[in-house]
Parts: structure tokens; sequence; C-alpha cells
């Protein structure tokens, strides 16, 4: 692409998801009691006050921290996938990042300095959109995997080509948005036999409804593949930014390795805190209770309502279909029966809920809805609906 001048176009950053529900959240917010923000994956229960203790008593703020990680960190990583996964990864062939985000943002970027020859970042259609981001940062070809029926990836709808070309295939489970699991087994061996790392985003591994203990990539093994976790939604720690990937030995150590050039580092204070939140489970299994608590509760309140929401097999978000009301109002409109539908609870309930087309062209017709708000702040979404006069939503 070239300017009026001639001149070659820099890159031009695609308008922000979120940014977009600016309007909609207007709405909301005229709502009397204000809006309910279910919009966004953002913790809104407390972090264990050790944790939060742990941020000031380091005595960690004076040095350079390791970039890829403290030994107390490592250690603490690795005593949690033993426990929660029943895995044993060598503390050499695990890293810290700052927060999971970053991550996926850069991976692709840093793994074509390693294998410049490949140009093609593969990632679930329906995902979490900065997989697709990190392609376009990094040069590259996003190709969206579609799911198979019943939910997880559909490996075998990817080309020769495709496959080729890959630099990495990214899988996610449980899923944001749709909450699926995916065979992680099946990824792991597609992977190998093809020569295409496989890094699997398991952030959400801990909320997992019918699974238990959850998956994790590494108990394939290690070849080939790297695990991604954060400490931003098991332990309500978004605002902290700190994760960690683990894995092949080879690909860790590259990464880790570039990363330290680049200077990302996670805080010293920050890692103190992350091995207090990785040393106990117990505040992990009360928010995991809580969590499926709120699902079932706002997914019986929003069926009550004429809409088709069912609790996911993991993950903290409801994904709904919008109702014919809402897409034949978007088709006689020209839009996205999902915009339709996010007005509308916005109008009758106040409560901001995000459209699916964020997650990819094939999210379209669906919104996510994450259970993130304290239990008073759903409940009143559930009173406004109960008392709402909207016919969309049975009101009289």
């Amino acid at each position: 692409m070239t300017t009026a001048s001639g001149t070659a176009a820099g890159f031009v950053p695609p308008p922000y998801p979120y940014g977009r529900l600016s309007a909609v959240a207007a709405m909301a917010e005229t709502v009397p009691g204000g809006m309910v923000d279910l919009s966004i994956g953002t913790p809104g229960d407390p972090p264990p006050p050790a944790v939060v203790a742990a941020l000031s008593s380091s005595g960690a703020e004076r040095g350079y921290p390791s970039s890829s990680g403290s030994p107390a960190l490592l250690r603490a990583a690795a005593g949690w996938m033993t426990r929660r996964f029943g895995v044993d990864v060598d503390t050499g062939h695990i890293a810290a990042c700052v927060g999971t985000k970053e991550f996926v943002a850069t991976a692709a970027w840093l793994l074509r300095l390693r294998t410049p020859g490949r140009d093609t970042v593969l990632a679930p259609a329906v995902a979490y959109p900065t997989y697709a981001m990190s392609a376009q940062l990094a040069g590259c070809r996003a190709v969206g995997v579609p799911e198979a029926p019943g939910g997880g990836l559909d490996l075998s709808m990817i080309s020769d080509d495709d496959a080729g070309r890959a630099l990495m295939l990214w899988v996610n489970s449980p899923a944001n948005p749709t909450g699926h699991l995916t065979d992680l087994g099946l990824a792991t061996a597609w992977g190998r036999a093809r020569g295409v790392p496989v890094f699997s985003d398991e952030c959400y591994a801990e909320f997992t409804w019918d699974l238990w203990p959850p998956a994790t990539i590494l108990q394939h093994g290690t070849e080939g593949v790297v695990a991604v976790h954060s400490l931003s939604k098991r332990s309500n720690l978004a605002g902290v930014r700190v994760g960690f990937y683990a894995g092949d030995a080879e690909l860790v150590t590259f990464l880790s390795e570039v990363r330290r050039h680049v200077g990302l580092m996670v805080a010293g204070p920050v890692q103190a805190a992350a091995v207090v939140a990785l040393d106990d489970d117990d505040h992990v299994d009360a928010q995991r209770h809580r969590y499926r608590r709120r699902l079932e509760r706002l997914a019986a309140v929003l069926a009550g309502r004429g809409l088709d929401a069912t609790v996911p097999a993991g993950a903290f978000y409801l994904w709904v279909p919008a109702p014919d009301w809402a897409r034949a109002q978007g088709e006689s409109e020209g839009r996205d029966g999902a915009w339709v539908l996010a007005e509308a609870l916005a109008a009758a309930a106040g409560v901001l809920v995000s459209p699916g087309e964020f997650y990819g062209e094939e999210g379209a017709g669906h919104v996510r809805i994450a259970v993130v708000a304290p239990d008073d702040r759903l409940e009143l979404v559930a009173e406004r609906l109960a008392r709402s006069s909207d016919p969309r939503f049975g009101g009289a």
C-alpha cells in the first residue's frame, strides 16, 4: 500500500476491539445503578492477602530482576505443574513472561528470527484476538483453524501448504471465548508429525468443570510443545502482569535468550508475589467454585429470558448465540445480530457484553459474557431482567 505521495504506508494499528463498545457502554451506564461490565475477562475478585503482602516485602526493588525468572519462581512453577497436572518439568525448561498477552503477541516475531523460512501462524478461527495480531506484528499470515463438531480444533482442515509454511500452531483449552476443550494429545501428534511447534495457551486450565484434574499439553511430553500459563485468571492478578512458559528445551531456551536481549522481565516484587500465589492452590479452588456457581446462575437467568445460554466445558464465559429476533433485526439493518443483542442487554439490564466478531469473523452471531463481576452485581443483572418490560426478554 502506498500513500498519496507515493511513499510506502507504515503499519496502522486496527481499532482495539473493546474500544468499539463505547456507545453500548454509554447506554448501559444510563440504567439506574450503573453499568455491570461483563465484556472483558478482568477478574473482579481480590487476590489472596498473602500475595499482596509479598509485593511490598520482597526487597527485590533494588536490582534488575532475572528475565527468565528467579530460581524461586521457577521452582514454584515446576511444583505447581507437578501438583496440578502430574508432570515434572526441569526448571531450566521454564521461563517467566510479563503476563501472557505480551508473550502471545511477541512469540511469532521471535520465532521468525529462528525460522525465517516460515511465515504462517495457525490459531483457532474463533479465538483471543492476540493470536492473529501476533502474526500481523511478525509480518506473517494468520490462518484460522475451524472448530470440529462438538468443539476443539479440526486439524484436518489445515492444508498441506499452510502446514508446510507454519511457524507455529496455537491451541487454547479451555478456549476463549467458547469454553470448549481441545484434544491436546492430537494437537501434539499433529505438530510433531509436521515439525510445527505447538503452543498451548492454558490460562484457564484450572477452570474446567467436568475434567479434573485439568489437562496440559505437557502431559504428552515436551518435545516440540510449549505450555503458556498466567496468574491473571487463577489468582486474580491481572494487574501485576506475570506468567510463564514451559516445555521444549530448545524452544524455551531460544525464546528466553532473545527476550533477555529485548529486556522483557517481570518486576522483582511481582516475581516474589507469584511464588506465593503458585504455592497455594486453596484460593484457586475457591475461585473455581465461585465461577462455576456464577456461570450456572447467569446461564439460568438468561435461559429464562429466552436466550440459549449454557454452562461451557471450561473458562468463565457464556458464549450465547443471538436469538431469532436479534438476527432478524440485524439483517434488516445490515449488521450482525450480536450487536443488536448487546444493545438490548445494555438497555434492559445495564450489562455490557462483547460481540463475538471480536474473536474472529466466525464468531459473529454470538456474544461473550464474562462472569467476573462480584455476585451482587450479577444479581443486579438478574433483577433488572426479571423486571424488564422489554418484550424481547419476556416483558409485558
